[in-house]
C-alpha cells in the first residue's frame, strides 16, 4: 500500500488547514472548477497544477506572472519536490506530508476556498485527471509551435502539403525533444508527438478513428465526449480534444477546401472529407454543449448482394426478385430510417443496372460508386459565402433530363425534386433508383405526397396520388435492428390507384420472433403469397422467375 498523504494549507491570516488527499491532479487557481481555490489578487484563475504520484511529487507553473514559488526558488516549467518542502502560490503556502499507515488519516477540515471533493475516485476521475494535465502539455506544446511556425499562414501561402507536414512534423519533434525531460514518465513523446502533429495539420484525435475499419460514424458531442459506432453499436470511445477551440480548428480544417464557411452567421455546415465520408457541424450558439461533429465514415469495401445475403440483411431468393425488377425497369425506392443501410442498399441495388445503360447519380454528397464504366456523378452545391451560386438536387435533376439518361440514380429525395422525379419516371425515365426517409412502406407514399408539395405547385391530393401510383412500382424498406444489424424488412409492390388511396401488397417480409442469448435477433424471411401484378411481363420478356419463391410453404422452416 501507498503511504497515505496530508496536505497543510498556510494562508495568511486565516491560519493552517490540514487536508487528506489521495495520489492525483490538482489544478490550483483562483476560479472554481480548481481542486485547490485560492482567492488571492495574485493568484489566476488557472495558476498551477500539484501532481501527486506513487513515483514521485511535482508542481508546474502554468506561465503565471506572479510566478510558483518551491522553497522560495521560482518554478520553471515542471519541478520535483519532496514531503515537507514548501510550494508558494500568491499568499498560500502548501505542504505535504506523508503520513504513518498505521495512524488514522486526519479528516478533511472546513476550509472553503478548498472544494470538498478533494479525493477522486479510483478510475474515472483518475482519467479526467491525467486527460487534464496531458491537455495543459499539449496547449504548451501548442503555443510554442505556433510562435515558431505559422501553420495558417503557410497554408494560405499554398506550401505543399508534403512540406507543410514536414516542417510541421520536425518544429513538434524539436519542442518535445526539449521538454522530453519534464514530461511525466507515463506520457509517451512519440505518442504526443503524433496527437499534437495530428491536432496541426490532421484531424486530432479522430485520425485514427477515420483509420479504423470497424468504425463507421463519428460523433463528437462535445471536446471530451466522443462515440463511435462499432457493428452497429454506439460506444464511448477514449478520444478526446484539448478543448472547444480545438473541435472547432479541426471543423474548419474540413470545411475550408470545399469552400464552405462555419461561423456565428452560419452556425452549422454539411461537408465531406476526401474519402467521400459524410460531415455535418454545428457550433454555438446552437449547440450548447460546444461545438458537435458527425461523420459518417464512407466504406472502403463496396459490399454486393452476396456479403448482404451472407450477413442477414435480406434473403437469396428476395435478392434475385430485385435484381429482375431492375432489369423490367421498375421505379424503386429504398426507404428506412437514419442508419439503416439505405444508402449502401441503393449502391448495391445500382449494380444490377445494365452496362449498356447511361447512368446518371444526383447526390447531395458523392457516396454512390456504381461498377459501370458508363457512369455521370452530379452533386449539389450550397450557396458561397455570399448566399450564392447553390445548385440544388432539383437543378441538377431538371438538367440530367437533358443528358440522355437511360436511368436516374438520386442519392435521397428529400424536398421539392420528388415531383420533377415523378414526373421524369412518368415520361419514359423508367429503371430509375433512389432513396427516402420512411418507417414504412406506407409512409413512403405519405412522404412523396408531401415532399411533392414542397415543390410550390399546387396540385390536389388525388392528382399527386396518380403520379405517384403510376411512376412508383416497388418500395424495398430497410431498418436497423436492436443488435445494430440491418434487415430488408418489406418488399412492397405498389399496385394502383382504388378511389383516393394506393394500394399495396407487400411480396416478402421479415419477421422478428425473439433475442438469442447474445442479443442477437432472432427472426426469419418469408414471401406473403402474394404475387406481383407485372408477373405476365416477365414472361413476354423472356426472363426466368421460380414461381415457387412466392409460395409461403417454400418459406416455412
Amino acid at each position: 500500500m501507498s503511504a497515505l498523504l496530508q496536505l497543510e494549507i498556510h494562508r495568511l491570516g486565516h491560519g493552517a488547514q490540514t487536508h487528506a488527499i489521495e495520489h492525483g491532479i490538482y489544478p490550483t487557481g483562483a476560479e472554481q472548477g480548481n481542486k485547490i481555490i485560492i482567492p488571492d489578487s495574485d493568484v489566476e484563475p488557472r495558476h498551477a497544477i500539484l501532481i501527486f504520484r506513487p513515483d514521485g511529487f511535482y508542481v508546474e507553473d502554468l506561465n503565471s506572472k506572479a510566478g510558483t514559488f518551491l522553497n522560495e526558488a521560482p518554478v520553471r516549467g515542471r519541478a520535483a519536490f519532496r514531503a515537507g518542502d514548501i510550494i508558494r502560490v500568491g499568499n498560500c503556502r502548501l505542504i505535504l506530508r506523508l503520513l504513518d499507515q498505521a495512524a488514522p488519516p486526519p479528516a478533511i477540515a472546513a476550509f472553503p476556498p478548498l472544494p470538498v471533493n478533494l479525493t477522486p475516485s479510483p478510475h474515472d476521475v483518475l482519467d479526467q485527471q491525467l486527460h487534464t494535465e496531458k491537455s495543459l502539455i499539449k496547449k504548451q506544446i501548442h503555443t510554442e509551435l505556433l510562435e515558431r511556425l505559422d501553420i495558417k499562414r503557410l497554408t494560405a501561402a499554398h506550401i505543399k502539403k508534403a512540406d507543410l507536414h514536414e516542417r510541421t512534423l520536425q518544429a513538434i519533434e524539436q519542442i518535445v525533444q526539449e521538454v522530453r525531460e519534464r514530461l511525466p514518465a507515463w506520457i509517451d513523446p512519440a505518442a504526443l508527438t503524433k496527437e499534437i502533429f495530428d491536432e496541426s495539420v490532421g484531424l486530432g484525435p479522430l485520425e485514427d478513428l477515420l483509420a479504423d475499419p470497424d468504425v463507421t460514424e463519428i460523433m463528437v458531442n462535445r471536446n471530451d465526449q466522443v462515440y463511435v459506432e462499432k457493428r452497429g453499436k454506439l460506444e464511448m470511445s477514449d478520444r478526446v480534444f484539448m478543448d472547444d477551440s480545438s473541435v472547432l480548428a479541426i471543423i474548419e480544417r474540413i470545411v475550408a477546401p470545399i469552400g464552405r464557411r462555419i461561423d456565428e452567421s452560419q452556425p452549422y455546415v454539411d461537408a465531406r472529407l476526401k474519402d467521400g465520408s459524410r460531415v455535418n457541424a454545428i457550433i454555438p450558439p446552437l449547440a450548447l454543449n460546444g461545438p458537435c461533429l458527425t461523420i459518417r465514415k464512407f466504406s472502403k469495401n463496396v459490399l454486393t448482394m452476396p456479403e448482404l445475403i451472407q450477413l442477414g440483411t435480406l434473403a437469396p431468393e428476395m435478392a434475385d426478385f430485385l435484381r429482375l425488377c431492375v432489369q423490367l425497369r421498375k421505379n424503386i425506392v429504398v426507404s428506412g430510417g437514419t442508419g439503416s443501410g439505405k444508402t449502401t442498399f441503393l449502391n448495391v441495388m445500382g449494380s444490377f443496372l445494365p452496362e449498356t445503360d447511361r447512368i446518371v447519380t444526383i447526390e447531395d454528397s458523392a457516396e454512390l460508386r456504381l461498377p459501370q464504366a458508363h457512369v455521370v456523378r452530379l452533386e449539389s452545391r450550397p450557396p458561397n459565402m455570399e448566399g450564392r451560386g447553390a445548385v440544388t438536387i432539383r437543378d441538377l435533376l431538371r438538367n440530367a433530363l437533358r443528358m440522355r439518361p437511360d436511368r436516374i440514380v438520386i442519392g435521397e429525395c428529400r424536398g421539392g425534386e420528388s415531383l420533377d422525379m415523378l414526373q421524369a419516371m412518368n415520361t419514359g425515365h423508367d429503371g430509375s433508383l433512389t432513396t427516402a426517409h420512411a418507417n414504412s412502406p406506407r409512409d413512403v407514399i405519405a412522404r412523396l405526397e408531401t415532399m411533392t408539395l414542397m415543390s410550390g405547385v399546387e396540385l390536389p391530393s388525388r392528382a399527386i396520388r396518380e403520379q405517384i401510383a403510376s411512376a412508383i412500382h416497388m418500395v424495398v424498406q430497410t431498418a436497423r435492428m436492436s443488435d445494430g444489424t440491418r434487415k430488408v424488412t418489406h418488399i412492397t409492390e405498389i399496385s394502383g390507384l382504388e378511389g383516393d388511396r394506393i394500394t399495396m401488397q407487400d411480396l416478402f417480409t421479415f419477421t422478428q420472433t425473439g433475442l438469442d442469448q447474445n442479443g442477437k435477433v432472432i427472426g426469419r424471411f418469408e414471401a406473403t403469397g402474394s404475387v406481383p401484378t407485372f408477373i405476365e411481363e416477365i414472361k413476354i420478356r423472356g426472363l426466368s422467375l421460380a414461381m415457387s419463391i412466392f409460395d409461403t410453404r417454400k418459406w416455412k422452416h
